[in-house]
């Protein structure tokens, strides 16, 4: 089921998706890490995994997304070298500073918009967070949390590089358009802004 619902993602035009199944065993997480990284590379998109830079490895990920309590940004390019992008969920400046400083090669800002997926983050910070952190981070953001079609505007005029959703596109009932209209309307931002990741 959620092979069949990212392939349509990458038909509709997803370039990057992030594998988080943290309830899954390992055995199993990597099976399905490495049917995702068939399918990313069949579309030439980017596949990402959450927090587990061993299996990254193992399936030739393009790189590994880390949270807050995950293994430290430095510790993974000791393990991982040049091997892997890395990553970092961030929810306020002095977070996305810090993971800049600590050798992030992106971040997620967020929850911008209210999401019942990123409550335990708190309050959603809004548009202007983005705004603040593009002018102490010179490393791309991406914007997460809540991040509907209608919401695409305000996150890319704000500064943000792209945006990071599920439900937007895997919640939907034609998820190859969904994954098409978002793509579409983020593109047209990165081609004025020219900062395409």
């Amino acid at each position: 089921m959620l092979i069949a619902a990212v392939e349509q993602a990458l038909k509709g035009g997803v370039r990057a998706v992030q594998l988080r199944e943290k309830e899954l065993g390992v055995r199993e997480l990597l099976d399905i890490a490495y049917k995702m990284r068939e399918l990313t590379s069949k579309y030439n998109a980017r596949l990402f995994i959450n927090d587990r830079v061993d299996i990254a490895l193992s399936v030739n990920a393009d790189g590994v997304h880390l949270g807050r309590q995950s293994i430290p940004v430095n510790a993974v390019r000791r393990i991982a070298k040049d091997k892997l992008l890395i990553g970092v969920s961030t929810h306020n400046i002095n977070e996305a500073i810090e993971a800049e400083k600590d050798g992030a090669d992106f971040i997620t800002l967020g929850p911008i918009y209210e999401t019942p997926s990123k409550l335990k983050y708190g309050r959603p910070i809004g548009v202007d967070a983005i705004r603040e952190v593009k002018t102490k981070a010179s490393i791309p953001v991406f914007a997460i949390g809540g991040i509907k079609e209608d919401k695409i505007e305000g996150v890319m005029d704000a500064g943000a590089d792209g945006v990071a959703l599920i439900s937007g596109i895997l919640g939907a009932k034609d998820i190859r358009g969904a994954a098409r209209e978002y793509n579409n309307a983020v593109s047209k931002y990165q081609r004025v802004k020219g900062s395409e990741f």
